[in-house]
């Protein structure tokens, strides 16, 4: 009889020690790296469909771009657009012809945190934005606002600029979501600030190939809308204690 209430008695002084000795196994599973997912990280290449839309519609444009970004960090991607584009602009008093090519490279910041697998993406970003590209004037007339003197005259026609160009600072922000595997649609707005601009003497560019229409001499604002696919190269494993 002593030994049963021996024997039961050191049970009850064991149990506090077994329950302390488990709180501290799980305690140290705990804090050991588990696996929530792995990040792609890879090149996207894709086209501005707006643009090429625009050439089928719009008699007086044509152009394409091409669009591409790297994913360099979690949140950081390599971006750059490559295009063409030759718009004829009729107004009333003046007719003109812009042909030109450009190159945008820059960077954007992804502001949106994914669930699970999720890439999509709303992002800031800059650009660096540069364009060569021609004029043709087909007519150019002079307003008079003495009627008096009769109407000014008409600057000949035909003549062509070459050798022009244009830099620019462009801010972006945009979205990009994944509707397919690794293929993801795109929008984004831009707002530009005219850095240099080789003008001819006698004639403003107010139509810049990547930049768009300009306004008051140094603004201008734009858009794209894009269809890009996702080439994966490798994976990082993102963890947490």
């Amino acid at each position: 009889m002593k030994r049963t209430s021996k024997f039961i008695f050191s049970l009850f002084l064991l149990l506090p020690l077994v329950g302390v000795a488990q709180q501290d196994s799980i305690s140290v599973d705990s804090i050991a790296p588990v696996k929530v997912k792995s990040d792609r990280y890879g090149i996207r290449v894709g086209a501005d469909l707006y643009r090429i839309a625009r050439s089928f519609y719009d008699d007086n444009y044509q152009g394409f771009e091409v669009v591409g970004d790297y994913r360099l960090t979690k949140k950081f991607y390599l971006a750059a657009e490559l295009g063409n584009e030759e718009k004829t602009t009729d107004d009333e008093r003046l007719n003109f012809t812009t042909n030109g090519s450009y190159l945008k490279v820059g960077f954007d910041y992804n502001t949106y945190e994914n669930w699970l697998d999720m890439e999509n993406i709303i992002h800031i970003g800059l650009r660096y934005g540069f364009s060569t590209f021609s004029q043709k004037l087909h007519s150019y007339e002079i307003y008079n606002q003495n009627s008096y003197l009769g109407e000014a005259p008409i600057v000949a026609p035909g003549q062509e600029f070459d050798g022009l160009n244009a830099s620019w600072i462009e801010v972006v922000a945009g979205v990009k979501v994944e509707v397919l595997n690794n293929v993801f649609v795109g929008f984004s707005a831009r707002v530009n600030r005219i850095v240099s601009n080789k003008q001819p003497d006698n004639f403003s560019n107010l139509f810049i190939p990547g930049f768009n229409r300009t306004y008051d001499g140094d603004f201008g604002v734009g858009f794209n809308y894009t269809v890009s696919y996702f080439i994966p190269i490798y994976k990082k494993s993102a963890t947490k204690k």
